[in-house]
């Protein structure tokens, strides 16, 4: 688990990034199916996904899209920032027990706002399995100080 980083608006520099490596459990996707109610069975029985192109069961999108915003929550920009959008574009399944690991990076810092424009990463050894970007806003000190993260 992450341990919490608040950075503000004024702590931010394009190119600055966060990285979260998870092993996804079993566990976890039978979770993620009782907590979002999608209970394909290509997630949950290992005898209906041995007979989908992927062979074996496979984690829920969303689920590997929830680590960004793990990232997001916790570490870059961390608490207090509010997800505006994010685009997913899923490249490759993610199987139990894989290792996967998001990066998310600086892309854009806007001031207007105070939104950050982040690219996003997930990756399973050498494979990009989900990319994309979010845009968030971020909480300048000056908000902080007043008690108003939202501005």
């Amino acid at each position: 688990m992450l341990a919490l980083q608040t950075l503000y608006f004024e702590d931010l520099e394009t190119g600055q990034s966060e990285t979260l490596t998870k092993i996804v459990s079993s566990s976890d996707v039978i979770g993620f199916a009782e907590v979002s109610g999608d209970r394909n069975p290509i997630h949950l029985s290992e005898h209906f996904a041995a007979r989908t192109p992927f062979r074996t069961r496979i984690a829920h999108g969303l689920y590997t899209a929830s680590l960004i915003s793990a990232v997001l929550g916790t570490r870059l920009p961390g608490p207090g920032a509010i997800y505006l959008s994010q685009t997913l574009n899923f490249r490759a399944p993610v199987r139990i027990d894989d290792v996967v690991t998001v990066t998310v990076t600086v892309a854009e810092l806007i001031e207007r706002g105070n939104r950050a424009r982040l690219d996003c990463r997930c990756m399973v050894g050498d494979t990009v399995v989900l990319e994309g970007e979010a845009m968030v806003k971020v909480p300048s000190r000056a908000e902080a100080e007043d008690g108003d993260p939202r501005g």
